[in-house]
C-alpha cells in the first residue's frame, strides 16, 4: 500500500469520497470510517471491533459526521478502549489512499484451478470462451431463446396464416 497520505484531514476527505460518488468530502459515514480503520489495521477484531466503532459513532446521532466531530469520535473511541488517540491517528494517516488492493483475490488451490481453467473445457462449454479464456457472453451460447411465442420444437411455425 502507499505510504502516508499527508494529514488526517486530507485522508478524511479521501475516505469520505471513497465508494460514494455524490460525496463532497466534508462528511464521512460509519461504513467509510470502518473501511479506513480496517485498511489502517486499527480494527483488528480483538482490540477494536466494528461493534466498538458502531457504538461510539452512534453516540453522535447522525448517519454522517464532519471532520471536527470525527476527531472527537476518534478520541472517544480511544478513551473507550483505553488506547492512545495519537497512535490511532498516526496509523490512519500512514495507511495510504483508499483502495481495494488485495481485498478479494480469486482462489487458485486444489480443484478450483482445474475447474476455472477454460482451456480444459470441452463440448459446447468451450464455445463460450475466446482464445484468451475471456467469456463471450450471450454470443457464445448455442441455445439462445427466440422469444417468438412458439414452444421449442414446434414444426408448423408461421403456417397459421397459410391454412386459414
Amino acid at each position: 500500500m502507499a505510504s502516508g497520505g499527508g494529514s488526517l484531514e486530507s485522508q478524511f476527505e479521501e475516505f469520505s469520497k471513497f465508494g460514494d460518488s455524490k460525496s463532497t468530502g466534508k462528511t464521512i459515514t460509519l461504513t467509510q470510517c470502518d473501511k479506513w480503520m480496517k485498511q489502517a489495521k486499527v480494527i483488528d477484531g480483538k482490540t477494536i471491533t466494528t461493534t466498538d466503532t458502531g457504538i461510539q459513532f452512534n453516540k453522535f446521532k447522525s448517519k454522517t459526521i464532519d471532520y471536527k466531530t470525527f476527531v472527537k469520535y476518534l478520541e472517544e473511541l480511544a478513551a473507550y478502549k483505553k488506547l492512545d488517540a495519537n497512535d490511532i491517528k498516526n496509523k490512519m494517516i500512514g495507511c495510504g489512499m483508499p483502495g481495494t488492493s488485495g481485498a478479494t483475490k480469486a482462489q487458485k488451490v486444489g480443484g478450483v484451478e482445474r475447474l476455472t481453467d477454460t482451456s480444459k473445457y470441452t463440448g459446447s462449454h468451450k464455445e463460450r470462451f475466446d482464445a484468451s479464456g475471456k467469456g463471450k457472453g450471450i454470443t457464445g451460447r448455442e441455445d439462445v431463446a427466440e422469444n417468438t411465442g412458439y414452444v421449442s420444437g414446434y414444426k408448423d411455425k408461421n403456417t397459421y396464416d397459410k391454412k386459414h
